[in-house]
């Protein structure tokens, strides 16, 4: 491949087509062994010894993996191109599919949960048993709010003709909107791209049609996102989860209690931090505030300088490289076998990505590349995801994927590393101030924002609960939690009430957002360990890394000498980016 060519992926180490005989083969052979497990251990659970438990969950381990596979290939055809027909209705055939097959194994997840705990405690005295502990303990977490089997079977059942079809429909619609700018017509990647255009005009412009499409779509929207909050709020009551948030918290092995800290600091942050900085950003603009499309404009006297993609693929690298030879050679790998799409193209997600896939293949990252420094740093966060992905997959497909909380460390730590080596080469002073800019605005649209993400997300769950909600009215929290975010350095008009519309994080994993900001502290702090020298730091970050899901978050930082159940974690972490703004105001 051509060395500044942006990349497409290639997708043949899982399958060559949608046709592949080899998917058909896999399926046969996923639904052979499932219907064989369910004949040998359905109903027995509790009978067996430790021995055969473990023999059992290493055999639900294959059928996982294999069903994974299939579902992992549907799933990054269909994201590259939402709008191909064909490949929507191949990955809502897959998932079909994996779906009717899961169904003959969901047994074994719930005669676990009911194992009374002296029985448990025998079986996992046997090795075998013992080595899946984590994903039993896991497991566990949910037991007090398993529902029957019926019950458990009817919602596994449902679920791609209920919550996928509204999340594919929303994908699908988002993929297909069309922006008029120019004499021209854009996907909705382009339009936020230009969002941080050096041109004044061309932000202006393309914030008015963004805002004008999406409340053109607005009734849509807010069906989506109403049908899909009281989903949730209908199964909850079932499952007795005592909040909206409370399944997310126990799948990310958090506590109540430290998610409240996080939030609890980071708004109390808010003055000193995204009210302080857009202040300062606009007298740099002279103005007493910012219009919202130049929330993220590049500085005055920024060149808007773009890079080629073999610059990015260097930069990264070398960041990467300077801090430890193997995450370096990991993150390589992506580069030379074409395990990232990167090519903007119509009918693309307009997200970013590192998808895991299984441990026996390896992660796919997608971007949408523009050559933007932004740009730059969204492939070092994604890198981080794939490094972290790599090194987890020895567990197993069982135990490798991360809690949230900890799965946005590698990435984060990944960007930092990338701003730093860039940081510490740059002597001009203006570039420096520049570089401390963009990292403080990446650092807020992290933190302040994706809390302020959560915050509405909050209050729209908890509405909810007791009345659908209007459009105007979701617009109206929108507006609300923006403006308290963001403060009176930036201004608002009603082009942006529907810009709520476009997060698909509310949709497709709500209470996602708030392990953004919980990463961002995180790697902050972890940072502020490394650069004080503590003693064989690499290599415990990667053994943090390989652990996968196997430890929590509690367990993974008490190397580092950190506790995030401590309210000082928070108020360290946020303190690095209160430095930066300092700086920043005494930069003339």
């Amino acid at each position: 491949m051509q060395k500044n060519k942006i990349p497409e992926w290639d997708l043949t180490d899982l399958y060559n087509s949608p046709n592949s005989e080899k998917i058909k083969v896999d399926f046969q052979r996923a639904e052979k062994l499932s219907k064989k497990f369910s004949k040998r251990y359905k109903g027995i659970i509790k009978d067996i010894d430790g021995d055969k438990l473990g023999q059992a969950i290493s055999e639900f381990e294959i059928i996982s993996e294999i069903l994974y596979k299939i579902l992992s290939y549907g799933q990054l055809l269909h994201t590259a191109d939402i709008t191909n027909e064909e490949l929507g209705r191949f990955f809502q055939t897959v998932h079909e599919k994996v779906t009717e097959i899961s169904s003959h194994t969901l047994f074994f997840k719930l005669e676990i949960n009911r194992l009374d705990p002296s029985i448990l405690e025998k079986q996992m005295e046997c090795n075998k048993a013992d080595k899946y502990a984590p994903w039993i303990r896991d497991l566990r977490s949910f037991r007090n709010h398993q529902l029957s089997d019926e019950l458990e079977k009817i919602l596994l059942e449902k679920s791609v003709s209920g919550r996928s079809a509204w999340i594919r429909l929303f994908d699908e619609t988002e993929a297909r909107l069309r922006f008029p700018l120019d004499g021209k017509e854009f996907g909705i990647s382009d339009i936020l791209n230009r969002l941080s255009d050096k041109d004044s005009n061309v932000r202006q412009n393309a914030a008015k049609i963004l805002g004008k499409v999406l409340s053109q779509n607005m009734k849509l929207f807010s069906l989506i996102i109403n049908t899909l909050a009281k989903d949730k709020a209908t199964e909850d009551a079932w499952r007795s989860y005592p909040k909206p948030i409370s399944e997310r918290n126990l799948s990310n092995q958090v506590e109540d209690h430290v998610v409240d800290a996080l939030v609890d600091s980071v708004k109390k942050s808010y003055p000193d931090l995204s009210h302080r900085y857009y202040r300062l950003k606009a007298k740099w603009f002279g103005a007493e505030s910012l219009n919202y499309w130049d929330r993220n404009a590049p500085l005055p006297g920024d060149e808007d300088k773009t890079f080629s993609w073999g610059e990015a693929r260097q930069i990264v690298l070398d960041a990467y490289g300077n801090f430890d030879a193997k995450m370096a050679s990991i993150a390589d790998d992506f580069f030379k076998n074409n395990w990232i799409d990167a090519c903007p193209r119509d009918g693309k997600s307009s997200g970013a990505f590192s998808h895991s896939t299984v441990p026996s293949v390896h992660p796919y990252i997608l971007m949408n590349f523009q050559g933007k420094a932004r740009d730059v740093m969204t492939l070092a966060h994604e890198l981080g995801h794939g490094v972290h992905q790599v090194l987890s997959g020895t567990q197993g497909v069982l135990m490798a994927d991360t809690p949230l909380t900890t799965a946005e460390t590698a990435s984060v730590f990944g960007e930092m590393l990338t701003f730093r080596s860039l940081l510490c080469v740059e002597e001009n002073p203006k570039r420096r101030k520049i570089l401390l800019a963009n990292k403080v605005e990446d650092m807020l649209n992290t933190v302040v924002r994706q809390i302020a993400f959560h915050t509405f997300e909050t209050r729209v769950h908890e509405e909810r609960m007791v009345e659908e909600l209007s459009p105007d009215r979701l617009c109206d929290l929108w507006m609300e939690v923006q403006t308290e975010s963001l403060g009176d350095g930036v201004r608002f008009d009603d082009d942006y009430r529907s810009y709520w519309s476009y997060i698909s994080h509310f949709i497709h994993a709500p209470f996602y957002v708030y392990a953004y900001a919980f990463g961002d502290c995180l790697v902050n702090a972890l940072y502020s360990v490394y650069q004080s020298g503590y003693k064989d730091f690499q290599k415990k970050y990667l053994a943090m890394l390989s652990a996968g899901g196997t430890q929590p978050h509690k367990e993974l930082l008490a190397p580092f000498g950190l506790d995030a159940s401590n309210s000082e974690f928070w108020n360290r972490g946020l303190s690095v980016i209160s430095g930066f703004v300092d700086e920043l105001e005494e930069i003339k």
